[in-house]
């Protein structure tokens, strides 16, 4: 499918497509959205990245603006997104009301760790959308404050992390408020056997769309490795950075004081860089994100955990600082470059203790990861700039 003119969208979307840079749908868009469209319960297996937010987001817009401007009733939704992170929520909220722009549609987000009044009187009028994490969504059902009764479309996203996560009790309750004539869709990067049971649960007759099988985005990431002793990988990656062509940096470390330490580093070195990990606020985790995002911020350190709901375009480079114990969290990790089609590369450092881990990774990809000489590259940084 060359372009979204091929896809049966309705002309105050595609006008919202063309003002945001959209041209040609990623293979989810394309395999996923004439199902919606149709009404279909789907099965999506798909990680952050490969575009799926608009693949469910698109269908449902144009679902819910054909069916009328009937009146909203009061602390209902139409359609209920879940989601597990505040982080994600946020994204796709701000994408449906990017899409839909000219539809008229009124949609908020719901989640943990800031006040409550606000989404309370945002869904006291009722809304078309609502996008929610798990434990907040149930309390304001507890106080009163939400119904799910008028819910027409429900979406799952990243339902193995929210396993991961321990919210699968809350999402089953949920569920079960849920009206049984509906369209579910259930989105997920790897299907563990309780996601296959939660799914067959709550699908009917699903259509299942596969796109990015775990290896393919190392297809497109340029990775290098070097090797360097532990002590030494904070000076390295001072070196790395005086190449500008590190413009938006994701590093990974594996705990989060690491990702505390290597931060505060590379501040005391005159780099703008933020740490994003669980131990910090909502807050201070989403004005890193912001930061990042807008360009004021040009590290950002974060734990594997953390980095799961960050679905941010441009990243130019991921080092993973240190090397995960488990190799598929590498391809998860490589996968926040060389988005959507784009270039990128992926930079690990390797101490001696790390070589292990280096080689279950290579077995998982099926390939060596070519090595660069870190003196080499210390020589041939050219000199430092403001940062």
């Amino acid at each position: 499918m060359n372009s979204f003119q091929d896809l049966p969208l309705v002309e105050p979307l595609r006008r919202a497509l063309a003002e945001e840079g959209y041209a040609v749908p990623t293979p989810i868009q394309a395999q996923a959205i004439p199902y919606l469209l149709a009404g279909r319960d789907l099965l999506g297996i798909a990680q952050t990245g490969t575009g799926k937010t608009a693949a469910f987001a698109l269908p449902i817009l144009q679902r819910l603006a054909a069916a009328g401007k009937a009146a909203l009733e009061r602390k209902t939704a139409r359609c209920l997104v879940l989601t597990p992170t505040r982080e994600l929520a946020i994204q796709i909220g701000d994408s449906f009301r990017a899409y839909g722009r000219y539809l008229g549609l009124r949609s908020t987000v719901i989640f943990g760790g800031v006040g409550q009044n606000p989404q309370v009187v945002a869904m006291a009028r009722g809304v078309h959308i609502l996008v929610a994490t798990p434990g907040r969504l149930l309390d304001l059902i507890g106080q009163g404050h939400v119904r799910l009764d008028r819910v027409e479309i429900a979406v799952l996203d990243e339902a193995d992390r929210m396993l991961d996560m321990g919210f699968i009790h809350d999402v089953k309750k949920i569920v079960a408020r849920l009206p049984a004539r509906r369209q579910t869709l259930l989105f997920s990067a790897t299907m563990p056997a309780d996601i296959a049971r939660l799914a067959a649960g709550i699908l009917r007759d699903p259509a299942r769309v596969e796109v990015t099988p775990a290896a393919s985005t190392v297809e497109r990431a340029e990775q290098r490795v070097m090797f360097v002793e532990r002590g030494d990988k904070r000076d390295l990656l001072c070196t790395m950075l005086k190449d500008r062509a590190l413009a938006r940096v994701l590093v990974f470390t594996r705990t989060k004081h690491g990702a505390n330490k290597v931060a505060e580093q590379l501040g005391r070195a005159g780099y703008r860089a933020d740490a994003i990990h669980g131990n910090k606020s909502q807050g201070a985790r989403q004005r890193a994100l912001e930061g990042f995002r807008a360009g004021h911020v040009r590290v950002l350190v974060a734990t594997d955990i953390a980095a799961r709901g960050i679905d941010i375009d441009g990243i130019t480079h991921v080092v993973n600082y240190e090397l995960p114990n488990v190799p598929e969290t590498y391809v998860h990790r490589i996968g926040r470059t060389a988005r959507a089609g784009a270039g990128g590369a992926a930079i690990s450092l390797c101490d001696s203790e790390e070589r292990a881990y280096l080689r279950d990774i290579e077995r998982l990809i099926g390939r060596k990861v070519p090595v660069v000489d870190a003196r080499a590259f210390r020589a041939t940084a050219p000199p430092r700039r403001a940062a």
